[in-house]
């Protein structure tokens, strides 16, 4: 399989200011995500997630190592506008995104500068509307959306230009529950649906129990990857990075130190449940 982002022997620096050392972020970082994939990228304060997000459409580039983005080295500046175009980034505030004052307008803003033909744009804003269900909002002013809509319609902006990958950097932290929901149902359809990769940084351990992959990251460095059931199930390893595990899991973990032998990759309230429940029926038949 093709890979979208292919990240080998990442070295990223902040310059210092004046007479102030510079801040090493990552020395050293390799990761992969292959095209079609949908990857959370987890980790505290300091952890580097941002830092990482900007490298994956060259807001950033490597101090040392390489990144490549769709078969792209970063690095390259004749490469900047065409891993652009290959690359969408959705961030924490929507209305830093947004620049028209109609939901259609806005989300053409970004094919009219690729200089997509009218008639086509046309179609890409009608497409990618309809995509994050937002169709029935197009004449409609950004700023009276709620906050997910609002987010809904700047991933739209990007789809429209017509990405192989997009990036989201924590898009949920500002929103409330409904618009987490609304927000990561989009994002879980387009990935499904029409095979995008997705790349999700996000602090909210249920969105990263929804991908393929997960990945922790720990001042600069991969401290975990793997499915959400085999990254999850090191609570001991989260909890000594100041992270927690989705509720489920944490339920699980702590009846165990209770007594109880219960598996910790139950990621859904069904399942965990429905262990709990074999794990007392059991008790009671002994």
């Amino acid at each position: 399989m093709e890979s979208a982002v292919e990240v080998k022997n990442l070295c990223f620096t902040y310059p210092g200011v004046e007479d102030t050392p510079g801040v090493a972020v990552f020395n050293g970082l390799s990761l992969t995500v292959e095209e079609g994939d949908f990857v959370a990228v987890l980790g505290g304060n300091g952890s580097g997630k941002s830092t990482l997000a900007k490298h994956f459409n060259a807001i950033l580039l490597p101090s040392g190592g390489t990144v490549w983005v769709c078969g792209l080295d970063t690095a390259k500046e004749e490469n900047l506008i065409p891993i652009r175009r290959q690359v969408g980034m959705v961030f924490q505030n929507p209305d830093n995104q947004i620049v028209a004052n109609v939901v259609e307008e806005d989300v053409a803003f970004g094919p009219e500068n690729l200089g997509i033909p009218s008639g086509e744009i046309r179609q890409r804003v009608d497409s990618a509307l309809e995509n994050v269900g937002m169709y029935a909002y197009r004449l409609h002013a950004p700023h009276l959306l709620s906050g997910g809509q609002k987010q809904r319609v700047a991933i739209a902006g990007i789809l429209a230009m017509a990405p192989r990958c997009v990036v989201l950097d924590e898009p949920t932290a500002m929103l409330d529950p409904k618009g987490r929901r609304e927000v990561l149902d989009t994002v879980l359809r387009l990935n499904r649906e029409q095979g995008i990769t997705v790349i999700l940084i996000t602090h909210h351990m249920d969105e990263a129990a929804k991908a393929k992959r997960v990945v922790v990251l720990d001042h600069g460095r991969i401290a975990a990857q793997g499915t959400p059931k085999e990254v999850f199930a090191q609570v001991e390893l989260l909890h000594s990075l100041g992270l927690a595990a989705p509720e489920t899991v944490e339920l699980c973990s702590a009846l165990n130190r209770q007594g109880f032998s219960l598996p910790l990759d139950r990621l859904d309230a069904q399942s965990c449940a429905q262990a709990i429940f074999d794990a007392i029926s059991g008790e009671e038949k002994t």
